[in-house]
């Protein structure tokens, strides 16, 4: 299955490290390329700290981070440490099989339509 649609509401998603293009690593010449969609748009990936909103009664969990790939620069204003909301993050899976069948590698992706701004729960923007 793929862009399966997720809610991260119960979320709190902070920036861990800034947009930036998407890369690997060629394994021909070593050398880190670009990463484009099947249009030849340049792909940009940030990286988010996911930390469960505590709720009544119950330990708060740890969080974990995550890279959520992008189709475009999100623009200014994501730098390390702000809070940021998805818009249609979608969930990816993927595996990988040796020549025998055997499944060797298997994990998830995080893809997202874009950042907007987000308050941190639990702080008023009164003064």
């Amino acid at each position: 299955m793929q862009d399966i649609s997720i809610n991260l509401g119960n979320y709190r998603l902070m920036v861990t490290e800034a947009p930036t293009m998407k890369t690997r690593e060629n394994a021909q010449t070593g050398e880190l390329e670009t990463v484009t969609n099947r249009a030849g748009e340049v792909q940009f990936v940030v990286v988010l700290f996911a930390k469960p909103v505590a709720q009544p009664g119950r330990r708060p969990g740890k969080g974990e981070e995550i890279r959520v790939n992008l189709p475009a620069d999100p623009g200014e204003g994501f730098d390390e440490g702000s809070y940021v909301e998805l818009i249609n993050p979608v969930l990816n899976t993927y595996e990988m099989r040796d020549d025998n069948g055997r499944i060797t590698a298997s994990g998830l992706w995080f893809k997202a339509d874009g950042l907007k701004p987000a308050a941190p729960r639990g702080l008023s923007s009164a003064a």
